[in-house]
């Protein structure tokens, strides 16, 4: 009788993907004599670097404790495409690092700004750092003095607490200064440890005391999106509501749109 075990979510994903794999398609040796449906286990542990019986007991729910680094040559060696990579951290409870990778692609990069350009209201671009890489001329003429200034920088925190005009413009700034902050801490969460993160934090608070009084009350505080108001030099006051989208094959990119 075999031996019974509980249901196994994650190994059952990999053994299903490890099953449908053939060695042709995984640059190995076949053989004429093969009985084993898919790739074998000593196969896959070989081109992860662990051993079989790591596989197995993994494969059998044996063990809740699978490494972020496992889990990559895992989706590398069953060359699992995104959506299934996504779903095998997400069965491991695990942070996949290839997200930490810094930057977009250029491609997507690219798609985003056109998009922002065909926006007919107040849109920009935010990255992993909220540096502004795109923007269209609704929301230049909307942040006149920083956008459509050749040498400000285009971060949106050097901006709000760097930049003189950020106090004017944004309607209630101390509240606004709190949240962004807020919501910043949020985003990075993830990524507190990279050392771009950490340079950027700490450039933040040697320059701006009110950013490092808000930094240290720890507060954490998702985007949502909502009314937000601008004292416009020309103008006048203009409210509008925020919209905030991520790429699905970018998520580290925003397109912000004041709608």
């Amino acid at each position: 009788m075999s031996e019974s075990r509980a249901p196994s979510p994650l190994g059952d994903f990999i053994r299903s993907h490890r099953e449908r794999l053939t060695p042709e398609q995984a640059g190995l040796p076949g053989g004429s004599r093969r009985r084993a449906k898919g790739l074998r286990r000593e196969e896959v542990a070989a081109l992860c670097n662990i051993s079989p019986t790591w596989l197995t007991w993994i494969e059998q729910g044996r063990t809740q404790s699978v490494s972020a680094a496992t889990l990559a040559a895992l989706a590398a060696a069953l060359q699992l495409n995104r959506a299934e990579r996504d779903y095998l951290f997400t069965l491991a409870g695990q942070k996949d690092p290839a997200e930490s990778a810094p930057g977009a692609s250029p491609q997507a990069q690219e798609a985003l700004a056109q998009a922002t350009a065909n926006i007919s209201s107040p849109a920009y671009v935010l990255d992993a750092l909220w540096f502004v890489p795109a923007w269209n001329q609704a929301a230049a003429q909307l942040f006149d003095g920083w956008l459509n200034t050749e040498h400000s920088s285009k971060n949106l925190l050097h901006f709000m607490f760097l930049q003189p005009l950020a106090r004017t413009l944004v309607e209630d700034w101390p509240t606004r200064a709190r949240r962004m902050v807020a919501e910043f801490r949020a985003e990075i969460s993830a990524r507190r440890d990279e050392r771009a993160i950490q340079s950027l934090i700490e450039e933040m608070r040697q320059q701006s005391d009110d950013f490092d009084t808000l930094w240290q009350q720890q507060d954490v505080q998702g985007r949502e999106g909502g009314e937000r108001v601008f004292n416009h030099a020309t103008h006048g006051r203009l409210r509008y509501q925020q919209l905030t989208l991520r790429l699905a094959n970018a998520p580290e990119l925003k397109l912000v749109m004041l709608l």
